[in-house]
């Protein structure tokens, strides 16, 4: 039996001695199976489920809530995983909380279990983890490069954002352009033309606190230009990408973003431009494409549209404007992927996976990133339809995937020269 995992009131983490762990799939409860698991990846973290009472199975197999640590006084608290990149989530992890609690935090919580004194996560490796391994961020020069930079730029405020988003938020995408490395994040968009219900820079503030704040200024092709070029120039497989979690939706800033591409390779051909969207704004992303976009990533949740819109809630677009979005970048030479926001018991339905196969091969996407959708499950499920179709898993979703023709899945963006 793999333990239930639980974190007590001072602090230290147990296993239990006779119940045992359990994961969370949609709305259903199951117990944890060898094959859901793998060891605890290198670069995962344990956090508290903020108010989540832990439940466990015992061997007769009932579900069973513990509420106090049987090894001190005090309670009982859920704990969960935070995957590094590279790993999807095949399963939540079981707790309930009060009625009255706020949402949790916008984190992708996962299943966790102990046996013979080791950790695992229910999870599976889908991309190498090395460029996203935390150990290679927040290195002690990372503020002096940061300085160093504005030195460089001293009236970039891409740059002045950026070294916010480096040194307080610890957003990888915002370091790499300090350190010149891999994929760099680039903010241009203070707007946005969705208001998805797990936005990680704008939220309402008596829901889930936003990690991030959205940048309240709209750069200039200049200083888009200039972020840009010193990182794509030296090459080495160096990818900029737009749309960026600390701002809205930058096909709106096309003009900028079209004027900065010109700018860009006007000084070089080396490294990706990519550019991160909804795929809502067809217009914007057709004058991006053309200006020289090399790859674009559409976020979805889902190819049906009861579940999309529920998620996203659009302003003036849907579905049907993303298929096109899709479509018109492939068929100009653009490598389209999707930003697969992936939850365990939704994602993997079986009418939500016919959906998204159909789509993929309708609109001729070249990859799937899964991306574990941070977002407490109680708040979601609020929102979102439930079907009464089966679930097929995370994992034979995953092989279903890799099985269409041309298809590569992964986890993140990956350079094309």
């Amino acid at each position: 039996m793999y333990r239930l995992v639980f974190a007590g009131e001072d602090g230290r983490l147990y296993d239990h001695h006779s119940l045992g762990a359990t994961g969370r799939t949609g709305d259903r409860f199951v117990e944890i199976a060898e094959e859901d698991l793998i060891k605890l990846p290198q670069g995962a973290s344990l956090v508290l489920v903020p108010a989540g009472v832990p439940l466990g199975v015992t061997r007769s197999g009932r579900f069973t809530l513990l509420e106090q640590n049987p090894w001190k006084s005090g309670r009982a608290w859920a704990v969960g995983a935070l995957l590094p990149q590279g790993y999807t989530r095949t399963l939540l992890p079981s707790f309930q909380r009060g009625k009255q609690e706020k949402p949790l935090p916008l984190m992708g919580y996962t299943a966790v279990a102990c046996r013979n004194g080791e950790l695992y996560a229910a999870a599976l490796p889908t991309d190498d983890p090395g460029p996203w391994d935390p150990s290679a961020y927040d290195s002690g020069d990372l503020p002096f490069r940061v300085k160093q930079k504005q030195k460089d730029y001293p009236a970039n405020r891409i740059i002045r954002q950026l070294a916010h988003c480096a040194l307080n938020y610890h957003c990888f995408t915002a370091q790499n352009i300090f350190y010149g490395r891999w994929e760099g994040g680039i903010p241009v968009s203070p707007r946005c033309n969705a208001n998805c219900l797990g936005c990680i820079s704008l939220q309402p503030a008596e829901c889930c606190p936003s990690p991030q704040s959205r940048i309240n200024f709209n750069p200039t092709p200049r200083e888009v230009a200039e972020v840009a070029i010193p990182h794509l120039e030296p090459g080495n497989g160096a990818i900029v990408s737009f749309g960026q979690g600390c701002e809205g939706e930058p096909a709106l800033a096309s003009s900028v973003i079209s004027e900065a591409i010109g700018m860009i390779r006007a000084e070089t051909s080396s490294g990706t431009i990519n550019m991160n969207t909804n795929g809502g704004h067809a217009a914007g992303i057709a004058e991006i494409c053309r200006a020289g976009l090399d790859a674009i990533r559409i976020s979805l949740i889902s190819a049906r549209p009861e579940t999309y819109n529920a998620y996203y809630r659009p302003a003036g677009f849907g579905l049907a404007e993303v298929r096109n979005s899709i479509a018109k970048a492939v068929s100009g030479g653009v490598q389209a992927s999707l930003n697969l926001l992936v939850f365990p018991g939704l994602t993997d339905r079986e009418e939500e996976a016919a959906a998204l196969i159909e789509l993929i091969r309708d609109t001729g996407v070249n990859m799937v990133q899964l991306r574990n959708l941070n977002i407490d499950p109680n708040l979601l499920w609020r929102h979102v339809p439930l079907y009464s179709g089966s679930t097929m898993g995370v994992p034979e979703l995953v092989d279903a995937l890799r099985e269409l023709p041309g298809l590569t899945v992964g986890s993140y963006s990956h350079p094309l020269a």
